[in-house]
C-alpha cells in the first residue's frame, strides 16, 4: 500500500519517514512534493489532532492515497500551555522561522524560575484512507526549557527542550534516541499499529 505524508516541512518529513520505516511498516512512503499541484491546507483547527486531520483530508483526496499527517507543537507551562496549535508560527516571522519562534519563547520566560519552566511536545499523527477511514494517535513528552539553545541536531523549539530524565536537550540527542522518546515516535508507533491492523484486513 502507497502512503503520502502530508508535510512540507523538510526536517518533519524526514523525521516521519525515518520513524515510520524503522517500524518497519509494510508500504511505500511518497512526499508531498512528488505530488505537483497538491493544495496547501491552512491550518485553521485549535487541536492538533484537528490540524492534523484537516491536512490529511485534503492529502488523501488530491492524491487518491491513504495519507499520514501529524501536528505538534510544545506547550509551555508558564505560557498559560502556549505556543501550543501555534508553535510553527509563534512569532510571525517569514523568515529563519524556527529560530525566531525560539527566541520569542525564550524571551516571554525570561524572568520565569528555573522551577516553573515546566514545558510538553504534543503530537497528533492520523491516516486517512481514501475509503474514509480515519485513524489518529497521540504521543506527549514532558521536560522542562532551558534558558540558551543547546545542540544542533534538531529543529524547532529542540535545542532548548529537556526532556524529563534526561540532562541534555533533543538536539543533542542522536536521532535513535530522539525517536525512542519523542511525542512524534510515540503517536507514529501507536498510529503504525493501527495501520497495520486496517491493512490486513484489506
Amino acid at each position: 500500500m502507497k502512503f503520502v505524508l502530508a508535510t512540507r516541512n523538510s526536517h518533519k518529513a524526514t523525521e516521519l519517514k525515518r520513524i515510520l520505516e524503522d517500524l518497519e511498516l509494510e508500504c511505500e512512503l511518497l512526499l508531498v512534493s512528488d505530488f505537483p499541484g497538491a493544495p496547501e491546507v491552512e491550518e485553521t483547527e485549535t487541536t492538533f489532532g484537528g490540524n492534523a486531520l484537516l491536512k490529511a483530508r485534503a492529502l488523501a483526496k488530491f492524491t487518491g492515497l491513504a495519507a499520514i499527517a501529524d501536528d505538534s507543537g510544545i506547550c509551555v507551562d508558564a505560557l498559560n500551555g502556549d505556543p501550543g496549535v501555534l508553535s510553527a508560527r509563534w512569532s510571525g516571522a517569514t523568515e529563519n522561522v524556527d529560530q525566531a519562534n525560539l527566541e520569542l519563547v525564550l524571551e516571554q520566560i525570561s524572568e520565569v524560575e528555573e522551577a516553573n519552566r515546566g514545558a510538553h511536545f504534543m503530537c497528533a499523527a492520523v491516516a486517512v484512507f481514501p475509503d474514509g477511514t480515519e485513524l489518529v494517535a497521540t504521543g506527549k513528552m514532558h521536560g522542562s526549557l532551558l534558558r540558551k539553545p543547546q545542540g544542533s541536531n534538531g529543529f524547532g523549539y529542540d535545542p532548548i527542550f529537556v526532556p524529563s530524565g534526561f540532562s541534555k536537550t533533543t538536539a543533542e540527542m542522536s536521532s535513535s534516541e530522539k525517536d525512542a522518546i519523542s511525542h512524534r515516535g510515540m503517536a507514529l508507533n501507536q498510529l503504525a499499529h493501527q495501520i497495520s491492523e486496517v491493512i490486513s484486513k484489506t
